[in-house]
């Protein structure tokens, strides 16, 4: 090796040590900052200019919208560990039949896009949200990213978090959804610059129709660990039929 190779290699080794705890710190501060701070803001709503918007606690929240959020976007949620390698695995085997290339992104992955990532589809984007999102799970209890998500989670044009959409679509606050309700919210998240609750299409109606079902077969118990409440089917009262 040539005395020229080995500065270069020193000099990549010096660079790789700086830019390293740098990435680290970078990383690492603003999710523990999370774990005591309501961020009053995320990239993605700045980059959508903003709209509604009102933090509140998860006990302000129905458990009702945890499980539909759950049943609809993560049913793996208090399982895994930020990555949910199952559904990656099935929607790796579904594309190699040909099929539609279908989402895998865990609730803690779309927190890390909704919280530090700008609107977008990249190798990159995808890479940082891994990153953050492991973050998130190595540093967060799992209630206080589900607490984020459904505080920062969009739910309609310029509507963000839970109880800016519950008072929008509903006139109540988070607290005070019932499960159709909490199924009809969980229902816009794909596409919540498109679908309208107040006049839903086919394809809304079907998939607010399918997350209640999922909803039931998971139960209410399903999400209690999250809400510190192992008895919160109990204090959720049954669902409320849609009139």
């Amino acid at each position: 090796m040539s005395r020229r190779t080995r500065r270069r290699g020193r000099r990549w080794l010096l660079a790789a040590l700086l830019v390293l705890p740098a990435l680290l710190v970078v990383s690492v501060l603003p999710v523990l900052l999370l774990r005591v701070v309501a961020p009053p803001t995320t990239v993605y709503m700045q980059v959508a200019g903003g709209g509604q918007h009102e933090w509140v606690a998860l006990e302000s929240i129905s458990p009702w919208l945890v499980l539909a959020v759950i049943a609809a976007e993560d049913q793996r949620f208090v399982q895994h560990r930020g990555f949910d390698l199952i559904e990656l695995r099935e929607a790796v085997y579904a594309r190699l039949r040909g099929e539609r290339l279908r989402g895998a992104s865990t609730i803690t992955q779309q927190t890390a896009k909704n919280l530090f990532l700008w609107p977008g589809r990249s190798w990159l984007r995808k890479l940082i949200e891994a990153w953050y999102a492991l973050w998130l799970e190595l540093l967060l209890p799992k209630s206080r990213i589900m607490e984020l998500y459904l505080n920062i989670a969009q739910f309609g044009p310029a509507v963000f978090g839970a109880e800016a959409a519950a008072r929008a679509h509903f006139g109540l606050s988070a607290a005070e959804l019932d499960a159709e309700q909490a199924a009809w919210l969980a229902a816009v998240l794909p596409t919540p610059s498109l679908s309208r609750i107040d006049r839903p299409s086919a394809s809304l109606t079907r998939r607010q129709a399918w997350i209640r079902r999922q909803m039931a077969a998971l139960g209410l118990q399903h999400a209690a660990p999250l809400l510190h409440q192992p008895d919160a089917a109990a204090h959720a009262g049954p669902p409320r039929q849609p009139a």
